[in-house]
Parts: structure tokens; C-alpha cells; sequence
């Protein structure tokens, strides 16, 4: 990479970064980098957007081809494997317009697979890959208090951080390629895996008529008391303040059980959790939040969880 293309010398310059995919968590994340001084070209399926960037000070590309050209530094925030893979190696792709020292940075949940391939793929033009997905969800985006889990080379990755920092409170560099998106997968399917758990004992506890409240009390002074924590937060009931859709939770439990089946790991307690979540798609609630398996599993007990009084 040339110093006109180092990271911090993007900032205000001619040469723009590239921004592929601007959809909830693309979008608020874009806007933080225009915030911060960088010049944008950025790209997105959906057409109708552009005049909208433009009038925010963004170059709209018409493909990620023309991205590249323009960027040396590409951030990519996309649905998912299919969607990077057609991207970055695709026929219009970045790749077809890459030069050597250019830098590709998916904040994508992604599957293991996938990365280490797309990481490979840059590496015999000379482009760097960095898998860099986030954890925050879209009001961390909107504040730049995200978290970030960078795989990759250690000094690619301090180059771009001064990037990063523009939407991130916390960049950590978690190894090699396949390793940011590893932390990733492992973090959401434990906690999206979880709280099944704790809503079928919430759905138990009530078709057997117990109260909420005085059972919450209980399992926080006891020994569930470390996964109980987002309890309140199921039975406010809110399904639809959606801060990170069902469907999307499906999906990266999927990728999860995806990347498990690439190396060979059992994960019984996910796939039944997947197929919970799965269930609640099939009842109609995929648009809902991710927490809404909760009316999913009290249809099939015939039950519903009242929430706890409030505190007198």
C-alpha cells in the first residue's frame, strides 16, 4: 500500500473510502465515517438511494467494481455469505478492480468458510482481507460505540483502526483471518442460544402458575442467577422495538451451526434453539425481535408469561 493510501491519510483526501451495503447497520455506519471526515463512495442494490447519499456528500457507485476503483479501502456490511461472496469475487466485484496493497474490511456476520476463502481469494491479487464483524446493533452505530472483532494481519489492522474508531468503542484483534468472524458467531449463538433456555423455564414456571416477579427474585439470588439477566427484557413484551430481528437471529444461529459443521463440531443445544427459532418464523414473528421466540414457545404450551408487578 502506498502512503496515499494509508488509513489515516484517507481522511479528507481525494481518494475516498468505499462503503458496500447500506442498509440498517451500513447506513448509520457510514454516516459516522462522512461525520469524521472521510470522503465516501459507496454502493447498494437498492438504486433508489442514491439521490439521498448524494445529497449527504457521498459518491453513489453502480457497482462494487466502480467502488474499487475509486477506494482503496473497502467496508463491507452485507446480509450475508452469498451476498460477500457475490461482491467481493463477483463479476462487477471488487476483486475485478482491485490493486495490490488494497484493503477489503467485512463487518458482515459471515460464515467461517466463506471468510477464509474471500480472505484467500485477495490474497492472490495482493489485496488484504480483513473480517471485521460488529456487535452493538443499530443504536451502537448510530452512537460509534460498536465492537469490533478483527481478523487478519495485526499491522493491516492497526492501519485501518483509526477507520474503525469512527464507529467503534472497542476494536479487538482477535487473530488471523476467520477469527473475528469466529468471535462473532460464538457471541451470538451463546446468547441467542440462551435465552430459549431461559424463556422455556419462564414458560414453564407459568403453566404451572407461578409469578413472574417473586421466580425472578428467586433465580437472582440463586444460582441461575448469570443467565437470568435479560429476563426483563423478554417480559416487557416489547416484540415489536426491534433492535435485532428474529430472522436475523435465525440467520447467524445458522451460520454458527454452519461453520460447526465445517469443523466438525456437535452443537446439539443450537440446533434445538435454531429449530425454536425457526418456529416462531413459521408463526409469523421473523419481523419481530430476536427475544419474540418467547410467544412462539408460550403458543405451543398454551400459556403466556405475565409480566412482574412493579416494585411497590
Amino acid at each position: 500500500m502506498s502512503e496515499t493510501t494509508d488509513a489515516g491519510a484517507v481522511r479528507g483526501t481525494i481518494r475516498p473510502l468505499g462503503m458496500i451495503g447500506l442498509g440498517a447497520m451500513g447506513a448509520p455506519i457510514c454516516r459516522r465515517l462522512i461525520a469524521a471526515g472521510y470522503q465516501m463512495a459507496v454502493f447498494d442494490v437498492d438504486a433508489a438511494a442514491a439521490p439521498a447519499w448524494r445529497a449527504e456528500g457521498a459518491r453513489f457507485a453502480d457497482s462494487p467494481e466502480e467502488v474499487a476503483g475509486r477506494a482503496r479501502i473497502v467496508l463491507l456490511s452485507l446480509p450475508g455469505p452469498p451476498e460477500v461472496e457475490a461482491v467481493i469475487a463477483g463479476p462487477a466485484g471488487l476483486l475485478a478492480a482491485a490493486q495490490p496493497g488494497d484493503v477489503i474490511v467485512d463487518l458482515s456476520t459471515n460464515a467461517y468458510a466463506t471468510v477464509l476463502a474471500m480472505s484467500e481469494a485477495a490474497a492472490k491479487v495482493g489485496v488484504h482481507f480483513v473480517d471485521a464483524p460488529v456487535s452493538g446493533g443499530v443504536a451502537g452505530a448510530v452512537k460509534g460505540r460498536l465492537a469490533v472483532m478483527a481478523g487478519g494481519e495485526a499491522a493491516v489492522i492497526a492501519r485501518i483502526e483509526p477507520i474503525l474508531a469512527a464507529f467503534a468503542a472497542r476494536v479487538f484483534h482477535a487473530g488471523p483471518a476467520g477469527m473475528g468472524t469466529m468471535a462473532k458467531l460464538v457471541n451470538n449463538q451463546i446468547f441467542l442460544t440462551a435465552a430459549t433456555a431461559v424463556q422455556e423455564g419462564l414458560v414453564l414456571a407459568a403453566k404451572a402458575g407461578f409469578d413472574s416477579g417473586q421466580l425472578l427474585e428467586i433465580l437472582k439470588a440463586s444460582s441461575a442467577a448469570g443467565y437470568v439477566g435479560m429476563a426483563p427484557l423478554f417480559l416487557n413484551r416489547a416484540f415489536d422495538e426491534v433492535m435485532f430481528r428474529l430472522g436475523l437471529a435465525h440467520k447467524d444461529l445458522s451460520l454458527a451451526l454452519q461453520s460447526a459443521d465445517d469443523l466438525g463440531v456437535p452443537m446439539p443445544q443450537t440446533k434445538a434453539a435454531l429449530a425454536t427459532y425457526q418456529d416462531a418464523i413459521d408463526k409469523g414473528l421473523g419481523g419481530k425481535v430476536f427475544y419474540a421466540t418467547l410467544a412462539a414457545l408460550e403458543a405451543n404450551a398454551g400459556t403466556q408469561v405475565a409480566k412482574p408487578e412493579p416494585a411497590p
